[in-house]
This record gives C-alpha cells, structure tokens and sequence, in this order.
C-alpha cells in the first residue's frame, strides 16, 4: 500500500460531464447577437447520449483506481485524468454550443446552477464524511483530514499541490485526489464566458482558429516552464492543463461546424475509425509503461507535449464514439454494463475510492486483499452516492426544467 503514502501517486479522474441538456427558456444572457447561431447550426444535429462515452470513462475511473493501490501494475494509469479532461471538454462543449445554436445565448446562470447541482453535493458529503473520519478516529492517513476537507469544497486542492515544490506537503494528502476537480471546475467558471464571447463577435472560421491557438498556448507555457521543480506545478495548474479539455472543445466545435452533406465530416468519419483503435492501444501502452507521475527520463517529453498527445488520441476515440457507432470499439465500449457504471457511478467512484481505500488500509487490509476489496468498497460507496444523492437532485433538476418548458399553444387554438 506504498502507492498512498507517495504523494506523486495522488492522480485520479474528472467527474463524469453534465448530461442534461440546457433548459429550453431562452437564457438571461442571450441576447441574440447579429447572425446568432450561425455556422454551428449542425450541433442541434443528433443529440442523443454517445453509450460508447460512458464506457470509456468506467474503464478509465477503474484504471485509476488499480493505479492508486498497485502502481506498478499501470505505472501511467494515471493517463486516466487525461482522457477524463478531454471527455468533459467535449461533452460541455457541445452542450453549449447547442443551446447557443438553438437560443443565440448562453445560459450563464443556469449552466453553473446545474454543473454546481452535479458535482458538489455529493463532493460536500464525501468532504463530509472523511471530516468526520478524521475526529471520530485515530487514523494515521485521516489525520488533518478537516483541513483537506475544506480545501477539496473548495475547489483549490490543486492549487494548493501546484505550490508545492518539493514532495506534496501533508496538507491535501486525505484528499488529494480532488485536485482534478478543482481543475475541472476552473475551467467551467472560465470557458462558458470566454465561448459565447467567441461565438457571438467571431466568424466561425475564427472561433475554430482562436480555439485551436487556445489548444497550443498551454504546451508552450509548459515548455517554458518545464524543471524538474515546476514537476507539481505543470502537473496540478488550470492553465497547464487546459490544453486536454481544449481539445475536447475544439473537437465538439468541429462537429457543430460540419452539416451531415459536409464531404469533410465523411472524410473526418472515415479518418476517425481508422485511428480509432491505434489510439485506443497507445492510450494503453501510456498506461502500461509510462511512469507519469515518478521520476523518470519521460518526465520531460510528458510534461511538455505529452499532455497534448494524450488529449489528442484520446480525441480520436470520442471522434470514433460520435462519428462510427457501429465500429467494434463503439460496440464493445457501449457494452451495457460499463455503460451503466460510466453513466451513473463513475462520479462517486472517483469521489469515494480515495478516502475507502485509505480506510480499508488503516483498517488492517492489506496486500493482495486492497485492490479486490478497494474495488468492492468503492463501488457499495458510489451506489450510496447515486441513490441518496446524486439521482435524487437529478430527478429535482429534471422536474425544474420540465415546470419551466413553456406551453406551446397551436395557432387555431390561439385564434379561436
């Protein structure tokens, strides 16, 4: 159990990305500006939930897990955060780019109401609980568990870590797998601004070009500066990172830019899942053999360009998902029971299989024993989770939106 006590080996997951579309009101910041929608009409295209997404993310949530407790195992399991970023600068991406197609605006307000009803309740229970932990229980890996606590609600673990120029300080340890979050959630207060900025005063050829320089800034930045003491800070930073989910929203922009007669899209298909399966095994190789997050002579290619290169395969796979559904690895990752775990677990497996396997560890449980017990625990831990607190609020949210819908009355009825 050496992996919870090394503080390089605190990486872990995003959350799985906001699902519900906008709501149909037209949003306090609209406004429709001149030409609103114009260009991205084909993100109002399809619409229906990518199964092949949520398989992707259980697998990555669990690669994660297997990479907290046995690292050597998956030395770069930790690529898991990588995919996970990329998933959710998609999956926000097109959400927004379709309310703006349909409306000509942005629902600022309500966009943070639902990404802020999605992850932190059931954040501030894990915080919570894992506070509680720490008081009621002498535990040695619980200790100054409050504190973690706090920082984790909010959203500045990885901050915190990213100021750390030597190994991380015990500060964030309970919790340092929230450091994601924090990226996560940075960029979903900044991105929706900066978009519907784009989007109302920018042709769309320049919004796909100011998009795609956005992707690039990031891996200069890294590589000016790149040291082995800056390791945390490129590691944990918002602006460091911002590359992986950039990608993931150029992509979804591209697709809103393409009409489904586009020669391009099929070329872009036909590219998709032919690159689709290498991608898929490089993603693996990474995992396999790559130590990420220790000192080795990959540290400087990966922390310069390599966060790039994960964001870009794990592109390519999302591209497959979206544009090849009947290719074998849509149909194996839309498999019903990864789907399942992706779609509704893969939150609170992240938020719980930090905190349950340092328990289990303290507890007595160790050896082969962690990683079959982490998993079980993990899972009972996310089951709790979804059923008393995430599906509840979802099904408030959904119930919102559907009081909210106005009533369409037919024009006979309003002439008679």
């Amino acid at each position: 159990m050496s992996t919870l006590q090394r503080s390089t080996a605190e990486e872990a997951t995003e959350q799985r990305p906001e699902v519900d579309a906008a709501p149909p009101h037209v949003p306090l910041s609209a406004g429709r500006g001149r030409g609103a929608g114009r260009g991205f009409a084909s993100a109002l295209r399809g619409g229906g939930r990518v199964g092949g997404l949520d398989g992707l993310r259980a697998i990555a949530v669990v690669l994660v897990i297997v990479y907290h407790v046995e690292p050597d195992l998956v030395p770069g399991g930790s690529v898991g955060v990588d995919v996970f970023f990329t998933i959710s600068g998609f999956v926000i991406t097109r959400l927004l780019v379709r309310e703006y197609a349909r409306t000509g605006g942005i629902g600022l307000w309500s966009f943070y109401r639902r990404r802020w009803l999605r992850l932190m309740p059931a954040l501030l229970v894990m915080c919570a609980v894992t506070a509680l932990l720490s008081v009621v229980f002498a535990l040695p890996l619980f200790r100054g568990a409050w504190m973690a606590a706090a920082l984790a609600a909010g959203s500045v673990v990885n901050l915190v870590r990213a100021g750390d120029s030597g190994t991380y300080s015990d500060l964030t340890a309970p919790l340092s797998h929230t450091w994601s979050l924090g990226v996560e959630e940075q960029f979903y207060l900044a991105w929706p601004l900066l978009l519907l900025a784009l989007l109302r005063y920018a042709r769309t050829r320049a919004v796909l070009a100011c998009v795609a320089v956005l992707c690039v800034l990031p891996v200069i930045w890294r590589t000016v500066l790149w040291d082995p003491s800056a390791a945390h800070r490129i590691y944990n930073g918002p602006d460091t990172r911002a590359d992986q989910l950039l990608i993931g929203a150029l992509l979804a922009l591209v697709l809103a830019r393409l009409r489904a007669d586009d020669p391009r899209l099929a070329s872009m298909r036909r590219w998709a899942g032919r690159l689709c399966p290498p991608a898929l095994a490089l993603l693996g190789l990474i995992a396999w053999q790559i130590p990420i997050t220790e000192v080795s002579g990959w540290n400087p290619v990966w922390y310069t360009v390599g966060f790039l290169i994960a964001a870009v395969l794990t592109a390519c796979v999302v591209a497959a998902l979206e544009l090849c559904p009947e290719s074998w690895p849509s149909r194996l990752l839309s498999l019903s029971t990864p789907v399942w775990i992706g779609r509704n677990l893969s939150y609170g497996m992240y938020l719980w299989h930090y905190p349950v396997i340092r328990l289990l560890h303290d507890l007595g449980v160790r050896g082969d024993l962690l990683l079959p017990a982490g998993l079980a625990a993990t899972l009972a831990a996310a089951l709790a989770s979804y059923a008393l607190v995430e599906r509840p609020l979802a099904r408030r949210a959904r119930h919102r939106v559907r009081r909210l819908e106005p009533v369409v009355v037919p024009e006979r009825a309003r002439a008679l």
